[in-house]
């Protein structure tokens, strides 16, 4: 699902520090804003905001973190209506509704785990790249 690859300079403390920060700001906004799927988008969105003039290891994670968060947002989203349609209107829980929301805990899941991971070795000065994730990131960020 990840893996470490080698840099094309070693990272300052500086750098890890945001880079791995990147990770950490979709976390902190996960706790703070959990019923509303877009607070996670939003959040990492202004810490790349922030860091996209710097440095390359930075912009790297910065974009990783808001690509990730980006694609939870979707699958957030349509679970987090589905069940509002489900509280105020005449809709039954389903099989595919109960499917779809444990589906949806499990990707939510993986990514916490993921993130938090990530953001230990990206503040040892590793570099993490995610499997789908870290090829789009090559596209968007040039050295």
């Amino acid at each position: 699902m990840m893996t470490i690859k080698a840099f094309p300079y070693p990272p300052g403390e500086h750098e890890r520090e945001k880079a791995s920060n990147s990770y950490l700001m979709s976390l902190i906004a996960l706790i703070a804003g959990l019923p509303l799927p877009i607070v996670n988008l939003i959040a990492t969105f202004i810490f790349y905001l922030g860091n996209r003039k710097g440095t390359y290891f930075v912009r790297w994670h910065c974009t990783q973190a808001l690509l990730s968060q980006l694609s939870l947002l979707f699958m957030n989203s349509y679970g987090f209506w589905w069940t509002v349609s489900i509280l105020f209107w005449d809709k039954g829980v389903s099989n595919d509704y109960i499917a779809y929301i444990l589906t949806a805990v499990l990707f939510n899941l993986a990514d916490f785990v993921a993130t938090i991971y990530t953001a230990i070795e990206t503040r040892k000065g590793n570099h993490v790249a995610w499997l789908f994730y870290g090829d789009l990131t090559n596209f968007f960020v040039k050295q």
